[in-house]
């Protein structure tokens, strides 16, 4: 569940969830812009669970307790996933904009002819697409806002599907795209999103489809697509995923190769088993000399902490602090001679078993910088924490 990077400005004026507007091409003859189905609906997730109201009329019931996937007994859910429980995540490709709409209509129209929520989460040209097609028949997502870090959007996504529930929604649909390479992000941590999110969304009734543009995303984010969705569109069919690998097989010991350019220059500065208030200090007077927001080198000051405190606590001495700045971006990484954490969701979403072993600092590390990454070596494991934006 995911849209792409690089999201327009509000549709519909919600808060967070203010989709895009634009008119785009026609849609194609036979889309009907009232939410009857025009095919069988397709379907998939994304949506900021802290923004405005449904359009369909269904009231998120706000501030209630958590029912899960229980919520809405006695109703049926509707399409490809009825009788599942839980969350029926799925992938789709497309290489045109007929072919996105084709894939997306469907689905979207669908919900609302089941009456159910609909959500949209896609970066401005595609969300025009949508909005072409639909007007305020649903409820758009600021996909910018939504998709900024992992771990938040499945915090947001969490809360709005709570909401959902609470009121007593059989199912909820929601449809977008996870940024990657070809929309100008590193993958790596969406990837560990795409597989995360099969367990992190399991309480509730959603669908989500999570459409991909063939024509720019590479083929490891291809790769990576078929093995963390259960499910696959094909045509008009919505056929189980035989490449489907479990979330915790696909998470177990996986760490990115990714690396930043600044690493292969000198550091601004060096630690050996430093304190964590020893590095919030040199991060602070490094970004003083950058064209960076505050908040961002507030951000990796907080990451970069919590980074140095778990390693403190939970790996393998030695631990070395290294400090990179330019004046638009910041780079830390913590290393130590562990393996580093062995739960398969840490950082992207707080568990009980996560939290005795430091999982929670993680998970505001991944909330607060621009991009975390897990690296191995033969002499240990590697914390990466940007601020600004991070390249591909």
């Amino acid at each position: 569940m995911g849209s792409g990077a690089a999201a327009g400005q509000g549709h519909t004026g919600e808060d967070p969830a203010a989709g895009h507007s634009r008119t785009g091409e026609d849609p194609a003859a036979g889309h009907s812009r009232t939410g009857e189905d025009p095919a069988a609906g397709h379907s998939r997730t994304g949506e900021d669970p802290a923004a405005g109201h449904s359009h369909t009329g269904q009231d998120p019931a706000a501030g209630h307790s958590h029912t899960g996937a229980g919520a809405g007994r006695g109703r049926i859910r509707s399409g490809a996933a009825a009788g599942y429980r839980g969350c029926f995540h799925e992938a789709a490709f497309y290489d045109s904009d007929q072919a996105f709409l084709d894939v997306v209509v469907p689905f979207l129209a669908g919900g609302l002819e089941a009456g159910e929520p609909v959500v949209a989460a896609f970066a401005s040209h595609n969300q025009a697409l949508v909005a072409d097609v639909f007007g305020g028949g649903i409820r758009y997502v600021d996909a910018e806002l939504q998709f900024a870090r992992p771990a938040s959007a499945i915090d947001r996504y969490r809360r709005m599907l709570r909401e959902y529930a609470n009121a007593g929604s059989a199912q909820v649909r929601v449809a977008g795209e996870v940024p990657h390479p070809g929309t100008g992000v590193p993958w790596e941590w969406w990837a560990r999103y795409e597989a995360a999110v099969n367990r992190a969304f399991d309480d509730f009734p959603v669908w989500g489809l999570c459409p991909y543009d063939t024509r720019i995303a590479p083929a490891e984010v291809m790769a990576d697509v078929r093995s963390t969705h259960p499910f696959l569109v094909e045509g008009s069919a919505h056929e189980e995923n035989p490449g489907f690998v479990v979330p915790e097989t696909f998470l177990g010991g996986r760490r990115s190769a990714w690396r930043d350019p600044l690493e292969g220059t000198a550091p601004v500065a060096t630690f050996r088993d430093p304190f964590p208030a020893q590095v919030r200090a040199a991060i602070a007077r490094a970004g003083r000399a950058t064209a960076l927001a505050e908040n961002d080198v507030r951000g990796l000051v907080l990451g970069a902490s919590e980074a140095v405190s778990n390693a403190i606590h939970h790996g393998t001495p030695p631990m070395t602090v290294r400090l990179w700045s330019s004046p638009q971006r910041m780079l830390v990484t913590v290393a130590d001679a562990g393996n580093g954490p062995d739960a398969p969701f840490a950082g992207l979403f707080p568990t009980s078993a996560a939290a005795s072993r430091g999982g929670l600092g993680l998970w505001l590390a991944f909330q607060s910088c621009s991009l975390v990454t897990f690296g191995q070596s033969p002499d240990g494991f590697t914390i990466r924490l940007v601020a600004g934006q991070a390249r591909p």
